[in-house]
């Protein structure tokens, strides 16, 4: 019997995972320069967590969530986002007590898991890396998560960004709103989609978000929750916007963005991507917001939040796949034997490189002297040492360099202890 990986997964091969550990080396350097620090949060957590952060309402806990019961009996879900994950341990851990500096600032990355349907940049085990910053409600730091979003990409080399922006509003902003655009939508109950029947009555917001075509031609005219700003929200818009456009951000403003999790409050934002690796469409890259109240909700004190996600597979479909620092790097060193009586001290000369900080490399499957240096032309190693038995007599060994072909011999007190400098001579 021949086994698969399941639908929605993908094996992640050596060739493929350099442009990964790329992106996220390059992530955790940006992210750190703005005091940004890595907190890892459990695969699975209760099933409550997510249901309460997300709402019940949503598709992610509706339709996509994989949830089980443990031996335990407990309701158990694998992560379909990694906000919910971060502000649990943030209120379990007290990280907002006051010797914490705030506002408290993580990032993280790690695999995600939702059941919907497959397809190019989302499987169903998916991957995100993402923020977190609690404890301020400034607006500059809205506008400095953004900033730092958009830097990430350009470090990246992303081209064709597009910055769009939203606002939310607080508690009394969604309440007035609510009730309009339930006054708006009911007239159209019988022509609305089943899914935004469902949520006039659960949760009518979320119908600004529906993929139906006939939907969207519906809520084109819905009221605008801009007009429904409390003054206090208002002010905070427009400082994100002052800070946007002093630092030189272009931004669009979509009153109809709402973004799929119902925990999010004020600023929300997506920075989308058209490229031909999406066909030339427009796909998101980035997404986030803030969530004033998801603190609290949890248990822990009444303080703000303001985090993104990065949707990992599809960043890695934008790639400039001539980007050195993607690829593979050539074997500085590859050791030939001559026998099996010269493995022992061959072996100890593999080692000394490695320990030098160099990568390098043998036969492991008893080939021939011509049969190795042809497994190092595939290896590209850079340098070939070839260890005999006449060689250790002499305490020296060749070495070849395999771009221009010089080769000297080297004392191996010299190769064992200073590496560097060796190879420094046959450049």
């Amino acid at each position: 019997m021949r086994y698969q990986k399941p639908k929605g997964t993908a094996d992640i091969l050596p060739k493929e995972s350099k442009k990964w550990q790329y992106v996220e080396a390059t992530a955790q350097q940006v992210f750190e320069s703005y005091q940004f620090h890595e907190i890892r949060t459990p695969i699975f957590e209760s099933y409550d967590v997510f249901e309460r952060s997300s709402g019940e309402s949503s598709d992610v806990v509706s339709k996509e969530m994989y949830d089980f019961y443990d031996k335990g009996e407990r309701h158990i879900a694998l992560r379909p986002e990694g906000t919910a994950g971060v502000v649990r341990a943030y209120v379990e851990n007290k990280l907002f007590g006051p010797e914490q500096v705030k506002p408290y600032k993580v990032y993280y990355h790690g695999p995600m898991f939702r059941y919907e349907r497959p397809q190019s940049g989302r499987q169903r085990q998916f991957h995100q890396i993402g923020v977190e910053a609690f404890g301020s409600t400034s607006p500059q730091l809205d506008v400095e998560v953004m900033a730092m979003a958009e830097q990430l990409l350009s470090k990246l080399a992303i081209k064709g960004m597009h910055l769009v922006i939203n606002s939310l509003g607080d508690v009394q902003t969604r309440t007035d709103y609510h009730q309009a655009l339930v006054d708006y939508l009911t007239p159209f109950n019988d022509e609305l989609s089943e899914d935004s029947q469902r949520r006039l009555v659960t949760n009518p917001l979320r119908i600004l978000d529906s993929k139906d075509k006939h939907d969207q031609e519906i809520v084109k005219n819905a009221p605008t929750i801009l007009n429904f700003l409390t003054p206090e929200s208002a002010a905070h818009f427009e400082a994100v916007q002052s800070g946007l456009k002093a630092l030189g951000i272009d931004f669009e403003i979509d009153h109809t963005m709402v973004r799929g999790l119902d925990y999010y409050t004020d600023t929300i934002f997506e920075i989308m991507v058209t490229s031909p690796a999406f066909n030339n469409s427009e796909m998101t890259v980035i997404a986030g917001g803030r969530y004033d109240g998801l603190v609290k909700e949890f248990g822990g004190p009444d303080e703000a939040g303001i985090g993104f996600g990065i949707g990992v597979e599809r960043l890695i479909l934008l790639l400039d796949q001539d980007n050195e620092a993607t690829q593979e790097q050539p074997l500085d060193c590859y050791v030939v034997k001559t026998s099996d009586a010269v493995a022992v001290p061959a072996f100890k000369i593999l080692q000394s490189i490695r320990q030098a900080g160099f990568s390098a490399d043998q036969d492991y499957l008893d080939r021939k002297v011509k049969g190795q240096f042809k497994n190092a032309d595939r290896l590209q190693a850079r340098f070939v040492i070839t260890v005999g038995d006449s060689e250790l007599a002499q305490n020296s060994v060749p070495i070849k360099n395999m771009a221009t072909g010089v080769q000297v011999d080297m004392p191996l007190t010299e190769i064992e202890n200073d590496f560097k400098s060796v190879i420094a001579k046959l450049n």
